[in-house]
Order: C-alpha cells, then structure tokens, then sequence
C-alpha cells in the first residue's frame, strides 16, 4: 500500500475520531463545590462523594442536540453550601454562575450569577443521580437539571434572537413537575418573585421578549463587536439600555432587573468608562433609577 494511501487513512481516522468527539463532548464544562463547613459532627465523606457524583453527571451528559467542541464548552459552576443534615436530608442553597468568552478576544463575560437559598434534598451516599425527562425523582437533580437549561437558555440567547427558547421550556417543565411534590422548596407560585418559578416565568412570559432582545444585542451586537470597533459595541449596548426601563415598567419587582444586576452591572460600568461625560451622566440617571440600591457600584459614572 503506498504512503499517500496510508495518510489518507489515517486522515480518515483522525477525521473520524474528531467528530466522535465534538458529538459525544458535553455542553457544560461545569466546577461543583460542596461546602458542609455548617454542618457539624457528621461523616464529611458523604459530600465529597456527591460533590464527585455530581461532577460527573453535569459535564459527562450532553443536554442539548448541539455541536459542542471541547473548547466550546459554557464555563460554569454550583456551589452547594449545606446549613444543615438530618439523616439523609439537607437544607441549604445553591449558588449558580455561568460565562461565555466575547468575540476575538480573551475577555469573558458573566451571563448568570444566581443565588438560590431554598434547597432541600434527599442523599444516601453512592445513590446513583438520575434525571429522566417527564419523571423527576430528586429535588437535588431537578434543582441542578433546571439550572442547566437556564444557562443553556441564557448562553443561546445571547448569540441568537430568542435562540434559547427550547432550554427554558425544559426549565419550565421541571417546574410544572416539581410543584406537585409537596415537600420540595423553591418551586411554587407566588411564594417569591425570585425563587425557580418566578425565574423561569419572567423568562419564558409575554413581557420576557423584551429583556430576551435585548440580552441578545448586548452580547451579540454590542460586546462581540467591541473586539473589533469598541465604540460602535459600546453605542449599540448604550442605546439599548432603556429595554431595561420597558422591562421595569411593566413589573417594577421583575427577577430579570436583579439577574441583570448581579451579572452584567459591574460590566455596564466599565463599558461607560470610555463614554463622553453627557453618557456617563445620561447613564447614571437611567441606573441610578433601575437600581436605587446600587449608587456605590456606579459612582464612578459621576466623575
């Protein structure tokens, strides 16, 4: 057989081998942490045995019908902080954050940073963790499953029109599912604007739209340009903020404002730092009145 069949061979294989990997590679490239600091005088191995099992059951599944390279996979990571331990029940919250990098640069941008503080569970240790679409079985996976499909959500809104809309009807079923079981938190209605069924109807409701196009020119059409043109990104991005005011004035308390906040603010006020002094001050004023609470974080818009 001659050397230029043999390469071609191997070509082949290694073509081959490649695909495998990016359609067999999971979505998530996922950081679990289990804190039992609260937790005293128990047996510790039982935490580091699910922070593992969970590690294992986020990033080694595949959750969308996607193309994931390795080096596509989103970044993100749960922190588990558990308050306290009856037998082999928890309480405690989660505390969940996702990134994805901007365009033709090294600069990554924070897309979720949510903290949850009603989660209970039930873990006997080396149970397997399972999620089965339609049957849900644990709060702990439907917990970990639903906050999957909001970053998935979340990630594919931002670099297509409403492209996440898929992952958040998952979320959504989680929901319905779970607020049948009667003793699982964080789930109902009208308990909290900001608990899962808040998030996820702000999201997926008539007025979401809004928030969803506008999450999408942030990213896409404003950080992804700002690579190439800094001024035209950081325009496009100043221009449209008042959707942020559209979304408060139909529901001054909307989780979208706060999921806004504890992710991009700290951002939004570095993008303004190259903006003249009358953005600076135009952008002040329209923060200041979306989050009153928040003047030290843009006190530098100012001076």
């Amino acid at each position: 057989m001659g050397i230029r069949k043999l390469l071609g061979l191997f070509l082949v294989g290694v073509a081959s081998w490649a695909n495998a990997q990016m359609s067999t590679v999971g979505e998530l490239n996922a950081r679990i942490t289990i804190n039992s600091d609260k937790v005293q005088g128990s047996d510790k191995q039982v935490f580091t045995t699910l922070q593992e099992a969970l590690m294992e059951f986020v990033n080694n599944r595949r959750w969308t019908d996607a193309t994931f390279g390795i080096n596509e996979r989103i970044d993100c990571s749960f922190t588990i902080i558990i308050n306290e331990q009856t037998d082999n029940s928890f309480t405690g919250e989660i505390q969940v954050q996702a990134s994805r990098p901007v365009y033709n640069s090294s600069y990554t941008t924070n897309l979720f940073n949510f903290r949850d503080t009603e989660l209970n569970f039930e873990y006997t240790q080396f149970e397997p963790l399972e999620y089965t679409e339609n049957t849900l079985n644990s709060n702990l996976t439907a917990t970990i499953v639903y906050y999957i499909y909001i970053i998935l959500g979340l990630d594919f809104d931002s670099f297509s029109p409403l492209g996440g809309r898929v992952y958040f009807d998952q979320a959504q079923q989680i929901v319905n599912l779970a607020q049948s079981q009667g003793s699982w938190n964080g789930w109902r209605a009208f308990e909290k604007d900001d608990n899962r069924h808040g998030l996820i109807t702000a999201l997926t409701d008539n007025t979401s739209e809004t928030f969803r196009n506008f999450w999408y020119t942030y990213h896409r059409k404003g950080l992804d340009e700002m690579a190439g043109n800094p001024d035209r990104g950081r325009t496009t991005i100043i221009e449209a903020l008042p959707a942020l005011q559209e979304v408060k004035s139909v529901r001054p308390t909307s989780v979208l404002l706060r999921l806004f906040s504890d992710s991009k603010l700290d951002e939004l006020v570095l993008i303004y730092s190259k903006a003249t002094t009358q953005e600076k001050q135009a952008g002040y004023k329209m923060l200041f009145e979306l989050y009153p609470t928040a003047g030290s974080r843009l006190e530098s818009l100012q001076k």
